[in-house]
């Protein structure tokens, strides 16, 4: 009974030990993109087309791959998914500056590998660039731009750097606006603004034409329905006092008795 027990332990030990070093699926894989292993920025330009491969290097086995724009699925054909995939990016624009593409491993997607887009272009410029006020009223001129470099804006004023009068006008700037505001406007605040925008890529301007015309005089309405409301009950009341002379004059008229000429 003894020799039983001790031959089942014997076989219970080498069981585990075969169940130790089994050989485990590891996930050792590694991804890459272009030939880089790390999450990395793509300098790109308007109008170019970028193909962007993603390999599996150290794989025991066929491994999935995905694609990601941002987060959304790219669909892949069914040749393009194994142990390497690539996506084209075509007619690359302004409106894909900062647009990330991931690859993931499919049976384990926390492994993966990014590439960011870096759009470069000059000045995009744009705002209405025509506006007529009256004298005395406020007025803002906005300029939008877009550019990557950001650029360094500034205002003209016919073909001069605008010079600034405190209380009179205010500059607000963000990354993708460059607004002037006028408060009470002057016949000598007429002309020409210019918007600037400077960037290692190229200077752009664009004009915006401000036209100030005389204030215009507005007579008030109320005064004018007071009026017209004290001359229509003037008129009610003048019947009514008359109305008993009509009346008389009107049954004099239709009086049957009256002679007639024969």
């Amino acid at each position: 009974m003894a020799w039983k027990c001790s031959v089942i332990m014997q076989m219970g030990r080498f069981l585990l030990l075969v169940i130790l070093f089994l050989p485990r699926e590891v996930t050792s894989s590694v991804l890459t993109v272009n030939g880089k292993t790390e999450n990395y920025i793509l300098d790109t330009t308007p109008g170019s087309q970028e193909s962007l491969i993603c390999a599996v290097q150290n794989h025991t086995r066929e491994e999935e791959l995905l694609w990601y724009r941002e987060a959304g699925r790219v669909d892949l054909k069914s040749g393009n998914k194994i142990n390497s995939s690539s996506v084209c990016v075509s007619s690359i624009s302004e409106n894909d500056n900062g647009i990330s593409f991931t690859c993931r491993l499919g049976r384990d997607q926390s492994v993966s590998i990014s590439v960011v887009l870096n759009v470069t272009f000059p000045p995009l410029l744009s705002g209405n660039d025509f506006q007529m006020v009256e004298e005395g009223s406020n007025v803002k001129l906005d300029c939008n731009v877009k550019a990557n470099p950001q650029a360094q804006m500034m205002w003209y004023k016919n073909s001069s750097l605008l010079d600034l009068e405190k209380s009179h006008h205010q500059i607000q700037q963000t990354s993708e606006s460059l607004q002037l505001s006028i408060t009470k406007v002057k016949k000598s605040d007429n002309g020409t603004y210019s918007c600037i925008a400077k960037s290692p890529l190229k200077t752009e301007s664009l004009d915006f034409h401000l036209i100030v015309k005389d204030k215009t005089i507005r007579v008030p309405a109320e005064p004018i329905i007071a009026a017209c409301v004290v001359v229509f009950l003037t008129l009610c009341f003048g019947l009514i006092a008359r109305r008993k002379k009509i009346m008389k004059l009107c049954m004099k008229d239709k009086d049957p008795h009256r002679e007639t000429a024969l």
